[in-house]
């Protein structure tokens, strides 16, 4: 489910960061750079990430981890980028916001990096449960050394 709604999220990043870039290019005006930078990785590349590790570690999803970084990311992922814009273009008034809402998704981030070391098994333990045991040896297969 979080895996789904990252990726939707992050194709609405991908066309709004896009879009500002053709608009940046047609009308040669370039303030919005860092927004638009801003956008494509936090936004895009950010919860299409997410989406696919949700999905190639299923664990991962089901946390109480999960949830509050997708919470708190995507609630402070737009403020910021809203007041970014509006600090970029000369509205000082709003760094205080800006500063905050960046806070908020550090804190998202931080949240998605704690869940993987808690929901993905240590690679020893995940590699011990693969590696196969005498049970799963096919006895009537010739083996190398014999």
């Amino acid at each position: 489910m979080l895996a789904a709604r990252c990726l939707k999220l992050a194709g609405v990043y991908l066309i709004a960061g896009l879009a500002l870039g053709l608009a940046m290019t047609m009308t040669k005006r370039f303030t919005l750079s860092t927004l638009h930078a801003h956008m494509n990785l936090l936004g895009w590349v950010t919860l299409a990430l997410a989406a696919i590790v949700f999905t190639v570690w299923p664990r991962t999803e089901s946390t109480r981890l999960a949830r509050a970084f997708f919470w708190i990311y995507n609630l402070s992922l737009p403020v910021m980028l809203i007041t970014l814009a509006l600090v970029l273009i000369g509205g000082g008034k709003f760094v205080l916001a800006m500063k905050i809402s960046s806070a908020g998704v550090l804190v998202g981030a931080i949240l998605f990096v704690v869940n993987l070391f808690v929901a993905i098994p240590p690679a020893a333990r995940s590699a011990r449960k693969l590696a196969p045991d005498d049970s799963d040896v096919d006895r009537r297969r010739p083996r190398l050394e014999d």
